[in-house]
């Protein structure tokens, strides 16, 4: 059922989806789907967390390749497999994390894109030994969300995405983090060790 939501999204909008194409797109009775899911936005929900589940099990298996040697290897994964989702999985680029539902589909207490951050947080803190994760997740969040705009704007002026807005993307991302993790001292917390910007691929 979830597939066949995720084939619906793209086709109708979150706003068109209704259980009755659900369950006719499933080839399963309505009864079916209630028997599982009290209504649509539960069923989105469903498909939304599985979508970060898959988002988190690629960043996992990207991150283990031993060609990252940098925290900006990981952030730059991050972005790489968001805009490969956008491409690829069906209904992400509708729905993408949830917030096109609602904001806090994916945590009462958290914004989307906060669960997102937090996440990417503790990946690169275990990945790379980062520290002052507080001060990370802060930095993150900023990022995720600067990211999710530019990212959505590439997909919105071409199908494909944008690329001169997906390197400008990365690009401001590249700088921004640089100057909060690994930038000088000027009187606010850093995170982790001072290093040489990496540069752009």
């Amino acid at each position: 059922m979830l597939d066949a939501c995720a084939e619906l999204v793209d086709e109708v909008g979150y706003e068109g989806l209704t259980t009755t194409l659900l369950a006719e797109r499933a080839e399963v009775a309505i009864g079916s789907v209630y028997q599982f899911f009290p209504d649509k936005r539960a069923i989105v929900q469903a498909l939304t967390l599985r979508t970060m589940e898959s988002y988190l099990q690629r960043l996992d298996e990207r991150f283990a390749s031993d060609e990252m040697t940098h925290w900006w290897d990981g952030v730059d994964a991050g972005i790489d497999e968001y805009i490969t989702m956008h491409r690829t999985v069906p209904g992400f680029r509708t729905l993408h994390f949830g917030d096109v539902v609602d904001l806090h589909l994916l945590d009462e207490q958290r914004d989307n894109n906060g669960v997102i951050a937090d996440q990417l947080a503790r990946v690169l803190t275990e990945r790379f030994g980062l520290t002052d994760v507080p001060k990370l997740r802060f930095v993150l969040e900023i990022a995720v969300e600067a990211a999710d705009a530019l990212i959505k704007l590439a997909f919105r002026r071409k199908s494909e995405g944008d690329e001169r807005v997906l390197l400008e993307a990365k690009a401001l991302i590249r700088e921004y983090l640089h100057r909060q993790v690994d930038g000088p001292d000027n009187g606010r917390s850093t995170v982790g060790k001072h290093a040489e910007a990496p540069q752009p691929a």
